[in-house]
């Protein structure tokens, strides 16, 4: 897949800021998150749909090391 390089001119001080916390939120360089604000734009609109879809996207770069299961414990007996 060939890449291409993009400029943008005339970005607002506010807009370039809340860019570079967004990102920042997001662990990624500016220039990054803004590939992925592009992309997820751009997306086919079915490709979008869901709320199953919409979560295994956000949470699809954590690792399963990093993911830690809680210990079940057997649940309390009602009183009553």
């Amino acid at each position: 897949m060939s890449m291409t390089s993009l400029t943008i001119r005339n970005v607002d001080a506010a807009t370039k800021q809340r860019l570079r916390m967004r990102a920042a939120r997001h662990g990624v360089s500016m220039e990054e998150g803004v590939r992925r604000i592009l992309k997820d734009a751009l997306r086919p609109a079915e490709a979008t749909s869901g709320l199953g879809k919409r979560l295994c996207d956000r949470f699809a770069g954590l690792g399963a090391e990093e993911f830690v299961v809680p210990k079940r414990h057997t649940p309390r007996s009602s009183v009553g």
